[in-house]
This record gives C-alpha cells, sequence and structure tokens, in this order.
C-alpha cells in the first residue's frame, strides 16, 4: 500500500526523489543535487513559486534561475519590496500603493507628503543596501481577506485595503521582512541578502490604478541584477540610448516640440523638422508611383454614420466626435472609409483591379495621456496608408508586393533585422469565422511562399481582419513596431462595394489596407534615435554648413554657398562674427555632415577645404569634384553606423 505521506518529486525534468509531505521546494531541490544558491524560485506543477512554498503533491519542480523570465520577475520584484521597506524606514508617513516588477526592472508606488528628488535616490540606495545587507527571511503568511483588511487598516495604508475590498478571493497572502509587510502574490527569494546588484534610475508621476481624477503618486523606478557586471551593462546601454533619445535631439536639433499649449501627444514641426519630413514623404511618393500607387487624398473629419458602417463606433474606437448643424462628425483614426468611398465613385470592372490607392493621411485617436511618450505615442499622426483592391485570385501576389516594398524600403533606412508576426483573430471581431480563416490561411501563405520566419499572435488582429506585423530592430537591439499587412473582406461588405467579373456579374472585391512605415511620426523618432541625430545625408536637415574664417571670406561664401544650393544640396552658412572653432563646435553640435571651410587659400585658389561629422578633414579640394561627390552620397541614400 502506498505511503501517502511521500511524494514522488521529478526535480529539473530528470532526477526524481522521494520527499515526505510538507516538506518544501527548498529541500527537495537539496536532495536532488542542486545547488540552492543559484536558484531563485521554481515552477511547480505549472506555477510559480518560492522556495519555502511547502509540498502536498506529486509532480514536477523546475529550478528558475535568473536567466529565465520569471526567475528575474521573482528577483525584480524582492527588490521592489526592499525598496519600499527602505523608503518607510526613511519617510514613516508614505504609503503604499504597487510595486511590481517590469521588463527591465521594477517600480513602487508611494503617497508621500514629501516631494522626493533625484537627491532622495543615493539615500534610499543606501538603506536599501543596509537591509540587503540584513539578510532578513521573506516571509510568506496566508490570511483571510477580512483579516488582511483589519490588518492594513491598522497600518493605516488605505490603498492596500482599498484593493483589498475589491478583491474576489477569501485568502490572500502577505509577504514580510523585518518590521516591513505588503499585499502580494509573489514569490519572492528567502532572503533580502539574495540581492546582489541595483540601481535606482528614476522618478515619476502615476495616477493610482491609472485614473487621472485619483491621487497623484510618486513612482521610483529601479532595476536589478545578478551580478554588477550584468548591471554595469545595461546602465551603459541606458545611458546610450538616455545620449540617443528623440525627445531631447529633437529640441536640440530644433526638429519638432510637443507644447502644453497646443495639446499633449500634438507635434509640431520645426523647420528643419519639417524638412526631415518632407524628403521622407517625396521619397514615399516616388517609390509608390513605381509600384502603381495613386495618391489620393482625403478629409479629417467625415460623418458620424461612416463610422458606424465601418464598425468603429460598435468597437468603441477612440475617436474624437462632435457635432456640426445637428449632424455628428468625427475626426478620423484611418483613411479606410475614404478611400473605399473613391473606389465607389464610379462603376468598377474586373479589367481595373488590383486598384492601389495611397495617402499620406493624418489622422488622430484618442490616447489617454499616460501613455504619450514624444513622437513614439502621439493623438495625432500621419500613415503612408495604403489601400489595395483586388480579387481573391490577386490577393496573394498582391500582399507578396507589399512584404518586399516594406523590406526594400526599410533597409533604404537602415534597418536590416527584422521580427515577423501573423496576428490573429481578436476577441471582438467583425465578419465570420470561415472569412476569417480564408483570410489568415492567405497571409500564411505569403509569408511562407518568401521563406519568412513568424511567429503567430494570437487574438492580437484587427477588429475586421488579421494582419502581419513587423518589428524593426534598432542600433540598440530595441524592437519597433514597423509594416503592416491586413487582409480585409469585411470592410468591402459593410460598404457594399463591387466590381464586374469577367461572367459580367457583380462581385465583392477584397481590400488589403498596408502601411510601410507606419506613423511618420513614431518613424521619425525611431530615425534619430537610430542615428542618434546623426542622419545619412540624404536625410540631413542641413547637409552642408559653410564656414568662412573671418568676414573677408563672406563673399566666397556666400558664392559656394549659391552654388550648393542651386545644385539641390541643403545648405547654410554661419557669418557670425565668432571663431572658426566654434563655427565648427556648433556644427558638430547640430550633427550637420560636412562643413566647408573656406580661408584666404581657399578663396585665392578657388577651391575649398571639409571636415566630416566623423573627424575627416581634407583641404584644397575642387569644389565641382565635392558637389559630385555629395550627389553621389545622397543618390545612394548610403547609411552610417553612429
Amino acid at each position: 500500500m502506498p505511503n501517502d505521506e511521500v511524494l514522488q518529486i521529478k526535480v529539473g525534468g530528470e532526477k526524481t526523489v522521494e520527499i515526505t509531505r510538507g516538506k518544501t521546494v527548498k529541500d527537495a531541490l537539496l536532495l536532488a543535487g542542486f545547488d540552492v544558491e543559484e536558484v531563485l524560485a521554481a515552477d511547480y506543477n505549472g506555477n510559480t513559486v518560492d522556495l519555502p512554498h511547502q509540498l502536498f503533491d506529486s509532480g514536477n519542480i523546475t529550478p528558475l534561475g535568473f536567466d529565465s523570465p520569471r526567475g528575474r520577475e521573482a528577483y525584480r520584484h524582492t527588490a521592489s519590496h526592499i525598496m519600499a521597506q527602505a523608503v518607510k524606514r526613511l519617510f514613516p508617513e508614505a504609503k503604499l500603493a504597487i510595486g511590481p516588477a517590469i521588463e527591465d526592472g521594477f517600480y513602487y508606488d508611494f503617497e508621500i507628503p514629501e516631494k522626493l528628488t533625484p537627491e532622495d535616490l543615493p539615500h534610499i540606495e543606501e538603506e536599501m543596501r543596509r537591509i540587503i545587507s540584513e539578510d532578513l527571511p521573506i516571509e510568506r503568511r496566508e490570511m483571510s481577506r477580512r483579516d488582511a483588511i483589519k490588518y492594513f487598516e491598522n497600518k493605516s495604508e488605505r490603498f492596500k485595503v482599498e484593493l483589498l475590498e475589491e478583491i474576489d478571493d477569501e485568502t490572500v497572502t502577505v509577504y514580510s521582512q523585518g518590521e516591513f509587510s505588503d499585499l502580494c502574490r509573489g514569490p519572492h527569494l528567502s532572503t533580502t541578502g539574495r540581492v546582489k546588484a541595483f540601481k535606482l534610475l528614476t522618478l515619476a508621476g502615476a495616477y493610482w490604478r491609472g485614473d487621472e481624477s485619483r491621487e497623484m503618486l510618486q513612482r521610483i523606478y529601479g532595476t536589478a541584477f545578478d551580478s554588477q557586471e550584468e548591471l554595469d551593462e545595461y546602465l551603459e546601454a541606458r545611458n546610450e540610448a538616455i545620449r540617443r533619445d528623440h525627445r531631447r535631439l529633437g529640441v536640440e536639433l530644433e526638429l519638432f516640440s510637443i507644447r502644453d499649449e497646443i495639446g499633449p501627444g500634438l507635434v509640431i514641426y520645426h523647420p528643419k523638422g519639417a524638412i526631415l519630413r518632407t524628403v521622407i514623404e517625396d521619397f514615399l511618393k516616388k517609390e509608390h508611383e513605381k509600384r502603381g500607387y495613386q495618391l489620393v487624398i482625403s478629409p479629417h473629419i467625415m460623418r458620424r454614420d461612416i463610422w458606424a458602417t465601418s464598425g468603429h463606433l460598435q468597437m468603441e474606437y477612440p475617436m474624437y466626435f462632435f457635432d456640426i448643424e445637428g449632424h455628428g462628425y468625427g475626426i478620423k483614426p484611418m483613411n479606410c472609409p475614404a478611400h473605399i468611398l473613391i473606389y465607389k465613385s464610379k462603376t468598377r470592372g474586373h479589367r481595373d483591379l488590383p486598384l492601389r490607392f495611397f495617402e499620406l493621411g493624418t489622422v488622430y485617436r484618442h490616447e489617454r495621456s499616460g501613455v504619450l511618450h514624444g513622437l513614439l505615442r502621439v493623438r495625432g499622426f500621419t500613415q503612408d496608408d495604403a489601400h489595395i483592391f483586388c480579387t481573391m485570385d490577386q490577393a496573394e501576389e498582391e500582399i507578396n508586393n507589399c512584404i518586399s516594398f516594406a523590406f526594400e524600403v526599410q533597409r533604404v533606412f537602415g534597418f536590416d533585422t527584422f521580427r515577423i508576426a501573423l496576428s490573429t483573430r481578436p476577441e471582438h471581431f467583425v465578419g465570420n469565422l470561415a472569412d476569417w480563416e480564408r483570410a489568415t490561411q492567405t497571409l500564411k501563405k505569403a509569408l511562407e511562399s518568401n521563406d519568412l520566419e513568424y511567429s503567430v499572435d494570437e487574438g492580437e488582429g484587427v477588429f475586421y481582419g488579421p494582419k502581419i506585423d513587423v518589428k524593426l530592430k534598432d542600433a540598440l537591439g530595441r524592437w519597433w513596431q514597423g509594416p503592416t499587412i491586413q487582409f480585409d473582406f469585411n470592410l468591402p461588405r459593410r460598404f457594399e462595394m463591387s466590381y464586374v467579373g469577367a461572367d459580367n456579374e457583380e462581385h465583392t472585391p477584397v481590400m488589403i489596407h498596408r502601411t510601410v512605415l507606419g506613423s511618420l511620426e513614431r518613424y521619425i523618432g525611431i530615425l534619430i534615435e537610430q542615428y542618434a541625430g546623426a542622419f545619412p545625408l540624404w536625410l540631413a536637415p542641413v547637409q552642408v554648413n559653410v564656414l568662412p574664417i573671418a568676414d573677408r571670406h563672406v563673399p566666397y561664401a556666400k558664392e559656394v554657398a549659391e552654388i550648393l544650393t542651386l545644385r539641390g544640396i541643403r545648405t547654410e552658412i554661419n557669418d557670425e562674427r565668432e571663431t572658426t572653432a566654434n563655427k565648427i563646435r556648433k556644427a558638430w553640435q547640430m550633427k550637420i555632415p560636412y562643413m566647408i571651410i573656406l580661408g584666404d587659400r581657399e578663396e585665392s585658389t578657388r577651391t575649398v577645404s571639409m571636415r566630416s561629422l566623423s573627424g575627416k578633414d581634407e583641404r584644397g579640394l575642387d569644389l565641382e569634384k565635392v558637389i559630385e561627390a555629395l550627389l553621389s552620397e545622397i543618390e545612394s541614400k548610403s547609411v552610417r553606423k553612429v
């Protein structure tokens, strides 16, 4: 007869041990010969648990180290509790909100009477180091929800009480270390001493529960790693990301601004930013024209009824609505309905298809202020938006063309590493299941016929159809949303679109939505960070800065600048009364690719001296040869690593 008090536990997928019921995960790991100093948490029968977790059922244990996502989460969640304990020691009146682990670290939100400043962070870090050196055991307790409410009421932790009052579970868990306790599901490390390397990073404001009508809390962000070496590498990469931050560079390079007087998430392009954007737009127009797209332009507002037909109203899409003369209007969040109505403006036959419409369409979406982020997340943005109307038989070829178009353009801008996902039907959708399956299979076949590796993002399609999403890897190894290709049976039917087939009967076309760059705002933000503001010559708002050494050289400098400008090279002249070194420094700060420096020697020989942003100096150059070289570089659209 089997002994019910002895459990059979398979550890690490290999060794099976027998252990007494009620013993811990740590006991099982030690019995199996594992070094528990390398284990942060464990998977026990599909659940992530602490090492002191008691065992009451046979099954499997998989140790989790810092190299596993769940191990890192337990490690960083423990660091967030250590930080919260340190804050409570230094600011006893602080009230605890929430403090989760996040992708690269952790944060904790507090209500504190004092306004924290960056100067407070080193003091909090010092107290955290003290707590780590105390090596406090971290204990998990189960409590009834009612007892937990009384417990946190006695500690005057009103945010914890609010959370508890909304929890359905009758039993909750509380983690304690020394004098500090927190409502938490866990898991955590076994002691505070297990945290080896951490750093507090920034302060921010955060509304309680993300609700703009609730209390504004103070958030402290930090990160933690399993070794000082890993932490140092992360901080170095983070500092490089800060150096490339498009929000700072956008101001320094006079590209764009976002002003409270106009509104959050609404971008103002300054002259240099407008040049950059125009260069990109002109490139896109030419590339689309070469591929048979027709340029169209649609209004920014459309009647509310059209958004009911499209399904946006029913899906509660984040739109702005208002009334004009008793009629409801919406500011467009996308361009699809206008393109559909252009299609419907006359009878279409099968010989007219495929029909490709392209628009640099500015759209607006009601994003919450808490998610806005420079150019990367805005309320008003312009898409390189295209819609292809075709027969089902033409769809696969059109999708193949969209895929190759997208990758060709991305490589021109310097991106050559991609991740591709096929996003399938979401929970809330329009249309029927058969059409969704057919559309999904068409996208899948196109990806596979192009020998492209892809993952499947279940439920991440848009409400009217499945899509292909392409992400771009930048110079820092970060991934950004790029091109999208969406297959749509539904809008053509909702708008009663048709074409006359070879059989002289009416048929419904299919519709492909696609962007090559996506939001121009987001893409420009990505490009600023990709190149740290030092754009390739063809994109640079100012391509050449002409610098006369002294006042007497200004006439020759103006002559050279005029010649460059007439040849189509974007040129500025700095004829201010300041040292040449200062002029060079300013041009370098503005990341202008080339400087032409003119003095007595250059003027007397009718030559130029040129310095590149990379520091290369050349003297006594023939101006015509310089122009030919610059035009060749511009034409090639060559990119440089920064």
